[in-house]
Parts: C-alpha cells; sequence; structure tokens
C-alpha cells in the first residue's frame, strides 16, 4: 500500500480513530490496541490464556535466551496474594482483573555470565503478549506502580531475576465500572509524531 493511497482511518475502530492516527500504514491491530483499565468479572479458560503466553514464547532474545518468566496469578487466592504489593491507586482496577501476571526476567545466562539484553528481551515479550491478547480480544495493561521488594518476598522470587511489571488481562469492561476518578482516563491515547522519535545517523 502506497502512501498516497493510505487512508489512516481505515480498519480503526470509532473508538480509536477519534483519539489515534498513525502517519504511515501499518497493521490496525497495531494502532487499535490499547491499555484498558475496566474489565469484566468473564473468566480466561487456560487455552485463551496459554495462546497468549504461546505468543510471548515466540518473542525474539539474544542467543534465544528466552529470559523472561510469568508469575500467574488467576485463582482467587493468588490474585489476593498480589494485592499488599500493588498500590492502592492501581488496585481501584488491578482487583477486578481475571488474571494478573507479574514478568520477571533471569538477568544471568545459563553459563553464570550476565546477560546485557534481559530486560530488552523480555520487553519483546511483553509486547508480542499484549498484541496475542488484543488479537483474542482480551486487554492488558502494564503496572508499574507496585512494591517490588514486597513482590519478590510474597512471590518468593529468587535474586537472580529482575522484576518488571505487574500486567493485568482480561475482557474489557465498561467505562462506567470503574472508580470515578478513572472514568474520564478510560480511552485510547495518541502518540507523538514518529519524526520526533527519529535521529539521523546521530545526535548533532
Amino acid at each position: 500500500m502506497s502512501t498516497s493511497t493510505f487512508d489512516p482511518s481505515g480498519s480503526l475502530s470509532p473508538e480509536v480513530a477519534a483519539h489515534r492516527q498513525p502517519d504511515y500504514p501499518v497493521n490496525p491491530a497495531f494502532v487499535n490496541r490499547w491499555s484498558a483499565r475496566s474489565y469484566t468479572d468473564r473468566p480466561v479458560t487456560d487455552e485463551t490464556l496459554h495462546t497468549v503466553l504461546e505468543a510471548a514464547r515466540w518473542a525474539p532474545s539474544a542467543s534465544n535466551a528466552q529470559p523472561w518468566r510469568f508469575v500467574v496469578a488467576r485463582t482467587a487466592e493468588d490474585r489476593e496474594r498480589f494485592q499488599p504489593f500493588i498500590r492502592p491507586g492501581n488496585r481501584l482496577w488491578t482487583d477486578h482483573a481475571p488474571v494478573l501476571l507479574l514478568i520477571i526476567s533471569q538477568k544471568v545466562k545459563e553459563n553464570g555470565d550476565p546477560n546485557g539484553s534481559y530486560a530488552f528481551d523480555t520487553g519483546a515479550a511483553w509486547a508480542t503478549l499484549a498484541l496475542q491478547a488484543h488479537l483474542l480480544g482480551l486487554s492488558t495493561r502494564a503496572v508499574g506502580g507496585y512494591d517490588k521488594q514486597i513482590a519478590r518476598e510474597v512471590l518468593r522470587v529468587p535474586d537472580d531475576f529482575e522484576l518488571h511489571a505487574v500486567i493485568a488481562l482480561g475482557y474489557r469492561g465498561e467505562a462506567e465500572a470503574l472508580d470515578e476518578s478513572l472514568r474520564d482516563r478510560e480511552k485510547p491515547n495518541g502518540r507523538r509524531p514518529l519524526v520526533d522519535s527519529l535521529i539521523e545517523g546521530r545526535f548533532v
């Protein structure tokens, strides 16, 4: 598709098109995916959850080290275990997500050498997971507002793993179901123009 015939609003949902327009042609799945906070109580089946995680399994990684791991909480008991380390403002909505995932990554290789790309590679796994979830009709949102030390202690995460983010996963609910302080924020956000992210050759 040439940019001269590119319709930036084509195949975008009306809700997304009101807030987002790509500068260049991309698959609409990338633009239609956004990080909602509201979730229904519809359960996520084993097959659906494993399909989402299977996509992350195939993310690229340096030397195929696959440093990522996912601590999965989907029973009431396991999700309650996450609550003490998630900040209260985020618990207004994470408490309602049917699945919570803590994404961690191993900082050393199998031979004990440091893995300099563990965070970079795990970010690729998170992006792949989020897109696959969207393609299945689910929503995801990453949470950085949590206490890593408490999470490490509660979940018994070994010292050679870095903690990255808690991911809420489930089927999207209505904005009205959120705490009133969050309802106006329940919409797709935009992005800065692509040109503002480009450095040609080197910094001047």
